[in-house]
């Protein structure tokens, strides 16, 4: 599965009332817009449009800014550094990043557009810790550390590797530090399609209003983006700030080197209390009423009842033949023009090429296979994968991705053989736990969909494809109530699953 997470990193200097503000040269911002990721359908519409517009207003109240936009791993090196560079004994420091990002092992990680991401490693190499970032800047010697993190959106890489969370983690920030994020921890929030992000709108509302406190700024922010998604997008708040800064200090006339700011703009009505340590973002809306129970597959009808539950690491019943038997979306054999169209695909190119050089390139043939199977290609990604497993038998990453792939297509088999293998070889491991679960939910074996299901849940809580997956098997075994609110729960955190499992063909 993949992950993405986009990261919102702003360091904010504000000016206190009681102390002299900060003077231009003592403001610096680093904003990155991240839009054209390869590995993404489309590129986002939103982050460079924000990166502009909070850039301009960051010049107006007296920052150097330095843009960058869609901006790769080395690009972005630079810029922190240059970032760095700039900072002395109490400098305000502001960093903005709006595109994927992703948490792992419990950080968050802003991801360049050329990042190379198929596996959990990846992520630490080619991203950018938030936490490390932040540390740097303090070690610089900057005096406030202000990070805005707009990257809570559903990354294209989470069908990669599924062990990472969903969302943002909590940053453990040195003292002297605010920070938002756009949406509540581990949570996502769909792309809006619109020019500008709804968390950026507000935000530049707040900005604009003289002689607020950076963290009234921010929580009149988060008012804002709560009210208009009506609780559906909630932002995450947390401070360690001693004393007060604003952004813009007196009469709108008052900001630091030029800029007029917008008049007669008035914060929010009834704003919550200024935090000392985290604001919680309030609780999410109550699940949704219970759905109905969808009406029996015909494969449920042919099918005998499901032996018990086996434990986690347990082989469940072969598949029935019925089940097996059982219409299935048809085999996705790319017609000559569909391979044609992925030859050109720039990623499969690059590994085409290390493939044709060395047969054997086990890593290309593995990572080659991901993007088919990203892709829709079920045939040729289980070519890939075959090969992968013909040079190494026990490589459990490449057994799950066939397992997965094969129970897509409907060959439920031979996938049931990839999964238990994978197993056997790693107990436990929640991505074979929950490409077993995906089988057996197919196949009508509802109960042991349910104990796999489980277990890849206790493993990872967040884990929305198991959440949804035991909401179905849940109500196809007449726990109706129980199912739709694990279906409930399973939409607020990815509003797209129920259109990813229609593609799997399963309703």
């Amino acid at each position: 599965m993949t992950l993405r997470l986009l990261l919102l990193l702003g360091l904010i200097v504000p000016a206190v009332a009681s102390v002299p503000c900060f003077a231009a040269a003592d403001r610096v911002a680093l904003v990155i817009g991240n839009a054209k990721y390869p590995d993404a359908d489309a590129p986002l519409k939103e982050p460079v449009n924000d990166a502009r517009d909070l850039a301009d207003e960051l010049k107006r109240d007296g920052f150097n800014v330095d843009v960058l936009e869609n901006a790769g791993g080395e690009a972005m090196r630079h810029a922190l550094d240059r970032l760095y560079g700039k900072i002395k004994p109490g400098t305000v420091a502001l960093v903005f990043f709006s595109g994927y990002g992703i948490q792992s092992n419990r950080q968050s990680y802003l991801i360049p557009v050329d990042a190379q991401i198929w596996q959990e490693a990846d992520v630490r190499r080619d991203g950018f810790s938030l936490e490390t970032v932040l540390g740097e800047i303090n070690g610089r010697g900057a005096g406030v550390k202000i990070a805005l993190i707009d990257a809570s959106r559903r990354n294209p890489y989470e069908r990669r590797f599924r062990t990472a969370s969903a969302g943002l983690a909590p940053v453990i920030a040195p003292t002297g530090t605010l920070v938002m994020y756009s949406a509540a921890l581990s949570a996502v929030v769909s792309d809006s399609g619109r020019d500008h992000s709804l968390f950026v709108q507000e935000l530049l509302k707040e900005i604009r209003v003289p002689d607020l406190s950076a963290e009234e700024t921010l929580n009149h922010t988060r008012v804002g983006v709560t009210r208009a998604s009506r609780n559906e997008q909630v932002p995450w708040i947390s401070s360690s700030l001693a004393e007060d800064f604003t952004f813009v200090t007196g009469p709108a006339g008052n900001r630091p080197a030029g800029g007029a700011a917008e008049t007669n703009v008035t914060p929010p009505p009834a704003p919550t209390p200024s935090p000392t340590q985290v604001v919680v973002a309030p609780p999410a809306p109550p699940p949704a009423p219970p759905m109905p129970s969808p009406a029996p597959s015909p494969v449920q009808k042919a099918d005998t009842p499901p032996p018990p539950a086996p434990a986690p690491t347990a082989t469940p019943a072969p598949v029935p033949p019925a089940a097996s038997n059982s219409p299935s979306p048809e085999p996705n054999v790319a017609p000559t023009s569909i391979q044609v169209a992925l030859a050109d695909d720039p990623t499969i190119k690059s590994l085409s090429a290390k493939i044709a050089a060395n047969p054997d390139d086990v890593s290309a043939l593995y990572r080659r296979g991901q993007v088919y199977a990203s892709k829709g290609a079920y045939d040729l990604a289980i070519k890939d994968f075959d090969d992968t497993i013909r040079i190494n038998p026990k490589d459990v990453e490449a057994l799950n991705n066939r397992c997965w792939a094969r129970t897509v297509i409907g060959e439920l088999q031979t996938a049931l053989r990839d999964c238990n293998e994978a197993l056997r070889l790693r107990p436990n491991f929640v991505d074979a736990l929950d490409s077993r679960g995906l089988l057996n939910l197919k196949s009508g074996a509802n109960k042991n969909a349910i104990a796999d299901f489980d277990a890849a849940l206790k493993i990872n809580p967040r884990l929305t494809s198991s959440l949804y997956g035991r909401g179905l098997a849940r109500q196809r075994s007449g726990a109706a109530q129980e199912g739709a609110l694990d279906i409930a729960n399973a939409k607020a955190m990815d509003p797209n699953v129920v259109q990813e499992f229609e593609s799997y063909g399963v309703r």
